[in-house]
């Protein structure tokens, strides 16, 4: 009698899926912590985005980069609307192939690697404007801070829903002029503040973080990485609001063209940014409050990457260690 029964289909599933973007983070964060501290952030950038898109390749979706290195005549590698991946599911992908050059380029933490995938239409498609930001950790009441609320009222209603003193409330921004207010109210206020001279999808990530002693992010920094920072939030069910920033009608009309029918300067909520499935890969080049840095030894190296799912809210530390001597790629 002959076997009429049909082949099983065999589909990848997300928890696969999260596994294989630690292999791209990492790729990315081996090639670029050959520069670390040598001073050359343009190549440490350029050895990143090479590997992550190497790495892609290895992957089974049908990847489109909505959140890249910049447009196609700007970039050569993982510009907006490139197609990666192996085949598979149709996937949105955001990318910073290395977030802090200048870290890596100077050997200061927190210079990390990072990719996040949605299903197809689900990330803000972000141009690369200033973006107003604010984000806190899970197990918070809803609306427990406000993009449109004054900072000292926000520091107010998280301590007390933290059940802390303001004193020991610690905010983290960016070090920047553009931030002179919120750093004074802050302090004004009573709480700390915590500087950062690049960074900041590790220090949105870090807000959300029981043992990262920052209690929440403010401030302006790049709407692309506050898409990469939405997805991580997502994973960890945090709170984050953000506003596109522009500086003329140019810009406006750009944020417009990318996502048409909706208002360029609404508040964005978490879910406009970063809807659905969502799935988020970090890896860490210099060590900083989120991930340790790489550590290369005479046989191999060691990395310290992060990995999260949304759908399950499982979050991984991962340690890998990476033979020079069975790799695909030579060190330099």
């Amino acid at each position: 009698m002959s076997d009429t029964t049909e082949p099983k289909q065999f589909v990848v599933s997300d928890r696969n899926l999260a596994l294989e973007l630690v292999r791209v983070t990492e790729a990315a964060a081996l090639a670029s912590s050959h520069w670390t501290g040598r001073g050359k952030k343009n190549d440490a950038d350029g050895a990143a985005v090479e590997a992550m898109r190497v790495a892609f390749d290895t992957v089974a979706i049908d990847g489109t980069v909505v959140i890249g290195e910049g447009e196609m005549d700007e970039a050569p590698m993982l510009y907006i609307g490139e197609k990666v991946g192996a085949g598979g599911p149709a996937m949105d992908i955001a990318v910073d192939p290395l977030e802090g050059t200048n870290l890596c380029a100077k050997d200061m933490p927190n210079a990390i690697t990072v990719v996040a995938l949605a299903e197809k239409g689900n990330f803000l498609h972000a141009p690369d404007v200033y973006m107003d930001k604010i984000v806190v950790g899970p197990n918070l009441p809803d609306g427990v801070v406000d993009l449109e609320s004054s900072i000292e009222n926000n520091l107010r209603n998280l301590a007390r829903a933290k059940g802390k003193d303001i004193a020991d409330i610690v905010l983290c921004t960016l070090d920047r002029e553009r931030h002179e207010e919120l750093i004074a109210k802050t302090r004004e206020a009573g709480a700390r503040v915590r500087l950062l001279s690049d960074g900041d999808v590790a220090a949105a990530i870090a807000a959300c973080m029981d043992n990262s002693q920052v209690d929440i992010y403010a401030g302006s920094g790049g709407a692309p990485e506050g898409v990469l920072a939405a997805a991580a939030v997502r994973c960890v069910e945090g709170q984050m609001q953000g506003r596109l920033l522009f500086e003329d009608d140019a810009q406006r009309d750009r944020a417009q063209k990318m996502n048409p029918g909706k208002d360029p300067d609404r508040k964005l909520g978490l879910h406009d940014m970063a809807a659905g499935s969502v799935l988020f890969s970090a890896t860490g080049v210099t060590s900083g409050t989120l991930l340790r840095g790489i550590r290369r030894l005479p046989t191999h190296a060691v990395t310290h990457s992060l990995v999260m799912r949304s759908k399950s809210g499982t979050v991984r530390f991962i340690e890998g260690h990476h033979n020079f001597g069975t790799k695909t790629w030579t060190p330099k």
